[in-house]
């Protein structure tokens, strides 16, 4: 086991872990950050997807211990003051969730793809979305939704955020 510090959602948390330990399970177990899913474990699904320093992580296959240093958000990061980001707010708009098991994942993965490209092509939106399942199949309305969301001006909190 070691003691590091990671900086999860804007604040910083001493955990101890082992070196094998994923970050899915420090956030889920110990700092009870449920909103990112369990899928696969093996880095196919998307499920849970966090941002690490603003980039799409898959934190079942990403070690916790590798995670310090670096800004870490959640889908429970991306809310501010009881108000849903621009992302979450597309999202729901367009009921882009049936079951909603992949739909943290599919808001982080979007989230970081309209960090890097704010007005994203239908083929960079495939792109970035294609290691996101959705059992589903609520493709069509996730898709109408990360458009909406692009259309959004995202306020300075919402970039602050990612």
């Amino acid at each position: 086991m070691a003691e590091f510090t990671l900086k999860v959602n804007g604040s910083e948390h001493r955990v101890n872990a082992g070196s094998e330990e994923s970050l899915l399970s420090v956030l889920r177990d110990r700092l009870q950050l449920t909103g990112t899913k369990y899928g696969c474990g093996e880095g196919q699904c998307g499920a849970c997807t966090v941002l690490l320093d603003g980039q799409p992580a898959l934190a079942c296959i990403t070690l916790a211990s590798g995670a310090a240093g670096q800004k870490i958000t959640t889908i429970e990061g991306l809310e501010r003051n009881g108000e849903l980001c621009h992302v979450q707010q597309a999202f729901l708009h367009e009921g882009a969730f049936q079951c909603a098991y992949c739909t943290s994942g599919m808001i982080m993965a979007a989230t970081g793809l309209l960090h890097a490209h704010p007005h994203p092509s239908e083929e960079q939106i495939l792109q970035a979305m294609n290691g996101n399942i959705c059992r589903c199949g609520t493709y069509p309305r996730i898709l109408a939704a990360i458009h909406r969301a692009a259309q959004a001006a995202p306020t300075e909190a919402d970039d602050a955020r990612a």
